[in-house]
């Protein structure tokens, strides 16, 4: 499952220059959090299929082949420019809040008046339709758009790599913190939910239903560590925490109620919750995900 810390980080960058600037017209893709984990994949995969972009971010940085253009959840001053042409839209949830919905529902009632039909959200495999969180948005969805996903994945492999916390900890003492105990994962790669978000936004046929997304086996914290250690060549181990121990380890970092939220978590995949593998990455891209090891080695080359 994505982590709200990984999501849609905007870079200081600005500009607007682009492949294709003349995305005034219909038929443009919004995709939010453009220079984001997903929304990034998300918009090369659509500039590759030759669809006209609007990259959104809160900085309106760069994005190649795509229109960028800045928007903030919390500043309803950019919605109408960014929505501009646009007849679908990728979602990604507003960074660390743990009420999206109060921005995201007046956005997506002022989208359907302007014209998208088609709007795909980013969700995750732990947070049900009327859940908390992104779970009402979810909820919502299928009153507001006649053509609409929820994009269900587990949690991100891209978790461990780059500025994402789990990266971090390995870096500095060669450890990964959790309270999921020995509870498995079907880590997903960010590539695969991507390309599933493609499928999602431009093929004929709506998948108007929720997908939840996994890799190809569920691991768990442990067999993440053993795989990263084997390929890296370096000592990696996983410290089993209590739900409290990881919520003020959370708390440190951002909001309480967010850190009870995501220790929660946690604590749900050590009685279960994210033991299974779906099929939804082969069944609508055409080709199997990715594995745990090979994205190691990826990031590890």
């Amino acid at each position: 499952m994505s982590r709200p810390l990984n999501h849609s980080e905007a870079t200081s960058a600005t500009g607007t220059g682009t492949a294709d600037d003349d995305d005034t017209g219909a038929d443009a893709v919004l995709v939010i959090g453009a220079t984001g984990t997903t929304g990034r994949r998300v918009t090369a995969g659509l500039v590759a299929e030759g669809h006209r972009v609007r990259a959104a971010s809160r900085s309106a940085a760069p994005v190649g082949g795509a229109r960028a253009v800045r928007f903030d959840w919390n500043e309803p001053a950019t919605w109408d420019d960014a929505l501009r042409g646009a007849d679908r839209a990728y979602l990604v949830p507003p960074v660390g809040s743990s009420d999206p919905a109060a921005a995201m529902l007046p956005f997506l009632r002022r989208a359907r008046a302007a014209g998208v039909r088609r709007a795909v959200l980013l969700s995750s495999s732990a947070i049900p339709a009327g859940g908390p969180a992104v779970g009402r948005v979810h909820q919502e969805l299928p009153g507001l758009f006649d053509e609409w996903a929820v994009l269900r994945p587990s949690w991100f492999m891209q978790n461990f790599a780059g500025s994402a916390p789990h990266a971090r900890s390995i870096r500095e003492d060669g450890t990964i913190w959790t309270a999921s105990g020995d509870g498995r994962v079907g880590f997903v790669d960010a590539e695969d939910i991507a390309a599933v978000a493609v499928r999602a936004l431009t093929d004929a046929r709506s998948p108007d239903t929720d997908l939840v997304l996994t890799g190809p086996q569920a691991l768990s914290y442990d067999d993440a560590a053993a795989i990263i250690a084997e390929v890296t060549g370096r000592a990696v181990t996983h410290r089993h925490l209590t739900f409290e121990q990881l919520r003020d380890r959370w708390a440190a970092e951002i909001p309480l109620d967010f850190a009870v939220m995501l220790a929660g978590m946690d604590r749900a995949i050590a009685d279960g919750s994210e033991d299974h593998t779906s099929d939804t990455v082969e069944r609508l891209t055409g080709r199997a995900p990715g594995s745990f090891r090979a994205f190691v080695r990826r990031e590890a080359g």
